[in-house]
This record gives C-alpha cells, structure tokens and sequence, in this order.
C-alpha cells in the first residue's frame, strides 16, 4: 500500500527534486513524514531541517588513556580518604576537656600526696633531731648520776644540801622520761647488760652484782648497765 502524497518511486532523483513538488505536496509529506516517524508538529524536537551530520567518522578512544583516566580519578579519590583519615586522627589524638580536667585531677592528687609524705617525713625527722640532742644531754648527765649513787651508797645523801640537790636533778631527769635499770636478780639480757664476770653454772642467767646501772629514755637504749652474771638464788629456782 503506498503512502497518498509519497512518490512512487522515492529513489527517483526526480521525484525527490523539490523543484518537482508544489508547496502543497511538499508540506502534505512533510506532515506525513512526521506523522511516520511519531513526531507531533508541536514537538519542540520537531524541525523540517535535517539532522546536522559530522563529517568523518569518531576517533576511538584509546584503551591505554581510559585506564589512565580511571587510574587518576582513583588516585584523586585515595588521595581524599587519606586527608580525611589524617583529619580525623588529628581531631581523635587530640585531648577532650574531660580527659584534661581529668589529668589535671591526677597530678594535683598526686602533689598532694607528696607533700604529705614531705611534711610526714620533716615531721619525723624534726623528732628524730629533738630525741637525738635529748639523749645527747641525759647521756653527758650519767656521770653524774653515777656519782650520785657513790655518795647514796656512803650516806652522803642522808640529809642536806647535797640530798636536795641530787633530789632535785634526778626528779629533773625523771621527767624527761629517764629510766635506769639493772638490778640484782634481774633475768640477764645481752641486749642491755654487759657482763663483765660470769659466775653462773647453769643455763639459766641472772644479775649477781650491779657495778653500773644502765639507762634508757623512751625506747632509745642510753647506756648498758655494767654488771656480774651468777645462778638464780635458791627461792627464785
């Protein structure tokens, strides 16, 4: 069935001379074109121009530059992750206020420790100097107490002046804290009794003859009492 409007022979050049067509006939197969192909006259792809053609054929693109291509655009890509990684390890390294107020905690917690252990310590050797120049005085005063207990034992101290003044500066050591010991009959001790004699013949120690009595201040040991071991009397066996 042939197209009313359309050539019969459409190859014919001169069926397709324009020069050959009225205008009439011309818009008619126009109109009939389109129609054909789908396209309506208010179609603003519609145009009875034909279409532009390029001259020569597309140059094939190489498959060499298409890898490049992409090999760049990965890069680009790779490059990006990279700067935001490195971004967010900053911002993660880098100290909350929390984590700050935190170590701040700490290191003033741990001052405070140390100087408590400071003053502690200060405070202990500021005792240990007053205990020490203590018994430096009461130890250059034995001597004097040992001749006091040589004039007791002559009765020089039986009444007196001399009484008063040996009552007076043993009640003075007396209060700081100053102990004798070694007494006759005392279980013997290597650790405060020096024995200058030993007279016993069993195992078992005691105190025979006080030749000078120790003294002691608080737990610090002043002096040794100088004495003479023999056995337990027969009532303390």
């Amino acid at each position: 069935m042939t197209n009313p409007g359309m050539p019969n022979d459409p190859g014919d050049p001169d069926q397709n001379d324009e020069q050959n067509m009225s205008p009439d006939e011309f818009e008619a197969a126009a109109e009939d074109a389109a129609e054909a192909q789908g396209v309506d006259e208010d179609d603003d792809l519609y145009t009875t121009q034909p279409d532009p053609t390029v001259d020569g054929e597309s140059e094939p693109v190489e498959e060499d530059d298409l890898a490049a291509s992409v090999d760049e655009a990965l890069a680009d890509v790779e490059a990006e992750i990279a700067e935001a990684e490195a971004v967010e390890d900053a911002e993660s390294a880098e100290p909350t206020v929390e984590a700050q107020l935190a170590e701040r905690t700490e290191d003033l917690q741990r001052l405070s420790a140390e100087y408590a252990n400071y003053r502690r310590r200060t405070e202990r050797d500021r005792e240990n100097i007053v205990l020490n120049a203590k018994a430096t005085v009461l130890t250059s005063l034995l001597p004097v107490l040992d001749d006091l207990d040589l004039a007791k034992q002559h009765g020089d101290l039986e009444e007196g002046p001399m009484k008063a003044l040996a009552d007076k500066i043993r009640d003075t050591l007396n209060g700081q804290k100053l102990e004798a010991f070694g007494v006759e009959g005392e279980a013997f001790d290597p650790e405060i009794h020096e024995a200058v004699q030993d007279l016993s013949s069993g195992e078992d120690k005691v105190i025979g003859t006080v030749l000078r009595k120790g003294y002691r201040t608080g737990e610090r040991l002043l002096r040794t009492a100088m004495v003479i071991i023999a056995d337990p009397a027969a009532d303390d066996a």
